[in-house]
């Protein structure tokens, strides 16, 4: 199987927009974007919320990884802070609190992954069909063919 992947890192000062908008510009090249709105949306909200609280929480660069394998978008950030999240409950006047429980409401699935000096938090998105990327090719390189061989 053959994977796709980009990552970049995003400085407190870059803040969260930048992330979204190169989150963006990568998903614009998977076939699947363009037929699942709902996903790309989703994708981008996650994108935010993970990386603004890398650079609340942790007060870090975000390290963000895109990588789809054929199945599942996984949206990765680490950050500098080893300390794993907790869910905090916020109540309907708090400000903040909410970002991992979006997260958890939008991906289909999600996990922390520890480190010595950081933590990794991963979502994956699994759009509804499409396999294959914008240049026609699908996961193994061969060409996207549109009817039977």
């Amino acid at each position: 199987m053959r994977a796709v992947g980009w990552a970049h890192s995003f400085p407190v000062a870059a803040g969260a927009r930048a992330a979204r908008v190169w989150t963006a510009g990568h998903l614009e090249s998977l076939d699947w974007a363009r037929d699942a709105p709902d996903t790309v949306h989703s994708v981008l909200l996650a994108v935010s919320e993970l990386v603004t609280n890398a650079h609340v929480h942790a007060a870090s660069t975000a390290h963000l990884v895109l990588t789809w394998d054929g199945r599942c978008l996984h949206v990765s950030v680490a950050d500098a802070d080893p300390n794993l999240p907790r869910p905090r409950r916020s109540d309907e006047r708090a400000t903040s609190g909410r970002g991992l429980a979006i997260v958890a409401a939008l991906a289909d699935t999600w996990d922390v992954h520890p480190g010595e000096h950081r933590k990794t938090i991963t979502a994956c998105f699994r759009p509804p069909g499409g396999t294959q990327h914008r240049d026609g090719t699908d996961l193994h390189g061969t060409e996207r063919r549109d009817g039977p061989p």
